[in-house]
């Protein structure tokens, strides 16, 4: 059986359809201020052959909403918004399912801490942390939740606590990883998978925002979901992207980490619906 195709990086077609993704918000800014393009977005994920859409709530929170001038229930309605905007997005299409994104703490505190698992909470307090906005989630019409981006065994188990509690709510988790073998905090991708083994509502457990150099490696550790970034490196002293990630040879990778045995993939950083056709294109 061929992959489930997931969607590209949505800020990155964001910003490509005129969006600016300044803020530290990022893409959870426009649910406020364009909310019809983040719904073109994920039908331009559809049209090019994805089969999931994740929705723009990675960066929203309720206290980022409130800490940017929101009240509570202001920014409660925007993450359901976000569900609702895909859903709309997939019947339009009419195919696909539709992931509620989950983000990290990391992504609240916009200091890059999701890729070092650096944080000022401890487990009770990051299951505290994710508590409501995960409860609005797993109760807004989406399909599935997307844990992701996850980088720390804390934040990792304050999420299996979370799912645990909540049986019914089916969900994928990813991490993000620091090379082949590691997550972003240094655990095992092995130890780390382990927490989610005996929650049968856990879909997948793998890697997204991640080099792609290093997808097979997690993939023979047991990833069985991968949406890597495009290739691309940050360059943050000069605030810029270095490299070319063609959509071809993106295509061409995802179609060698299905061979090794992913049974999700799709794209992270900097893909677009371009690299999501290939993939399709690849798979088919």
């Amino acid at each position: 059986m061929n992959p489930i195709v997931l969607d590209g990086g949505l800020a990155t077609h964001l910003e490509t359809l005129g969006c600016d993704l300044s803020d530290d918000l990022w893409s959870a800014r426009l649910l406020t201020d364009d909310p019809r393009v983040i719904r073109q977005a994920h039908l331009d994920y559809f049209r090019a052959g994805a089969d999931v859409a994740t929705t723009a709530s990675y960066q929203a929170s309720i206290p980022g909403f409130v800490r940017h001038g929101l009240t509570s229930q202001e920014a409660r309605d925007l993450i359901r918004l976000s569900v609702t905007l895909a859903v709309q997005a997939r019947d339009e299409a009419g195919h696909g399912l539709v992931a509620a994104s989950v983000g990290p703490y990391g992504a609240y505190l916009a200091n890059g801490a999701e890729y070092t698992g650096d944080y000022d909470l401890d487990e009770d307090g990051l299951t505290e942390w994710h508590r409501e906005r995960f409860e609005i989630l797993a109760d807004a019409g989406a399909d599935l939740l997307a844990c992701e981006t996850i980088p720390s065994q804390a934040e990792a188990r304050a999420l299996a606590r979370l799912l645990r509690e909540t049986p019914s709510v089916k969900a994928w988790v990813t991490f993000s990883c620091r090379d082949g073998e590691h997550i972003s905090d240094g655990t095992p991708f092995e130890e780390s998978a382990a927490i989610f083994a005996d929650l049968p509502q856990v879909v997948a457990v793998g890697v997204n925002c991640t080099a792609p150099r290093f997808i097979p490696d997690l993939i023979k550790r047991g990833a069985s979901i991968v949406y890597p970034n495009s290739g691309e490196t940050w360059d943050a002293a000069n605030r810029r992207w270095l490299g070319l990630a063609d959509p071809v040879e993106f295509g061409r990778a995802a179609a060698g980490w299905a061979s090794l045995g992913a049974r999700y993939v799709g794209g992270c950083c900097r893909t677009t619906p371009a690299h999501i056709r290939e993939i399709r294109s690849q798979l088919t």
